[in-house]
């Protein structure tokens, strides 16, 4: 790597405070707040807001769409007419 023109990579909390969730990893992202993290030590923490603990397709709430009647209705309204 060449060196000074990189930022920083240092370990930062990720925080989904809709779900309570939040992990520690690293990263280049940069903040203001801190917070003390369960080993005593503070770290940056970057508020988001949605991760793994709230996303629809992880926690298995997504909603099943019913593409069976969005193609029919489709057809109904843009089939083509039958010649004249």
């Amino acid at each position: 790597m060449k060196p000074g023109i990189h930022p920083p990579y240092r370990p930062v909390v990720f925080r989904d405070r809709a779900a309570g969730f939040a992990f520690l990893t690293r990263s280049t992202a940069t903040s203001d707040r801190t917070v003390t993290w369960e080993d005593g030590a503070t770290y940056p923490v970057v508020d988001v807001e949605v991760s793994s603990a709230s996303h629809p397709f992880y926690t298995g709430t997504a909603r099943v769409l019913d593409t069976a009647g969005r193609v029919e209705r489709f057809e109904r309204r843009y089939a083509r007419r039958e010649a004249r």
